[in-house]
């Protein structure tokens, strides 16, 4: 449901749910479903569907948090200056229209695009030259060149044309990036690593306003709770399963074999 593209599809899959158990139905409803589905967000949310960004920076500061705030702080600092060095120069350094992601997903929407037919009808005689009918095995769709969408709802969402609208460019020859968005593009990439993050002083030489240095830090109102802080994420079920299914060698990390009888091992 939250990777939904129209409002039949959402409602098919609602139904489902809702024939397994209601309760998770009213759930859905209480919390509000632009704030989880594609369909009914009020803004793009540019391909992202999950939490995974904020887990990688957790894991990537895992042992900077054991350092005192300033020092932690610090590493953070660094290590976002590091990221952001290293993505301006791979965006600087691209040379096709789409950036990587975006031209993968691209070409497989002109594979998928090969088994459907533009109809001809439509393509010479209407009115509106923008407005074309696909025929996807049996199945009708609706793409508007001028307004850059189609039917299923995937060339609209995502912002890039979908295999419906694939078809038609290929129809008129015409070029599909010239009907993707700008932010997939590498300068807009570029752009958004144009603000650099510049190192600070020693601390000897910075200049605190007295209205700083004479505030007093007081200790936190709460105690830190028995055992020792969590550092790793809950894992998913799914994970948890297929860990427990599969043996994942220590060393390259592939399955059906372990350490000791990896190929790859170096051997004395």
């Amino acid at each position: 449901m939250a990777k939904a593209y129209t409002h039949d599809e959402f409602d098919s899959l609602m139904e489902m749910v809702d024939k397994v158990d209601i309760r998770v139905k009213e759930y859905f409803d209480l919390a509000g479903y632009e704030k989880w589905a594609r369909m009914s967000a009020h803004v793009n949310r540019g391909w992202t569907m999950t939490s995974n960004i904020a887990e990688s920076i957790n894991v990537a500061l895992v042992s900077a948090r054991e350092l005192p705030i300033y020092d932690f702080l610090e590493e953070v600092r660094k290590m976002y200056g590091r990221w952001n060095c290293s993505n301006r120069k791979e965006a600087s350094h691209t040379y096709i229209m789409l950036g990587k992601k975006y031209q993968e997903i691209l070409t497989l929407n002109e594979a998928m695009s090969t088994r459907m037919t533009v109809s001809l009808f439509l393509l010479l005689y209407h009115r509106l030259k923008h407005l074309h009918m696909v025929n996807d095995e049996g199945r009708h769709y609706t793409v508007c060149l001028l307004e850059k969408k189609c039917s299923c709802g995937r060339f609209q969402v995502d912002e890039l044309p979908c295999p419906h609208a694939w078809v038609v460019l290929k129809s008129k020859f015409l070029v599909p990036e010239d009907y993707c968005s700008d932010y997939y593009k590498p300068k807009s990439v570029v752009m958004t690593y144009e603000v650099p993050v510049y190192p600070l002083p020693d601390r000897i030489e910075w200049n605190i306003p007295a209205c700083i240095s004479k505030e007093v830090v007081l200790p936190p109102k709460w105690k830190r709770p028995p055992r020792r802080p969590k550092k790793k994420r809950d894992k998913l079920f799914s994970e948890l399963l297929q860990k427990k299914n599969q043996h994942l060698c220590s060393i390259y990390g592939q399955g059906r074999h372990n350490k000791r009888t990896c190929r790859n091992a170096p051997r004395d």
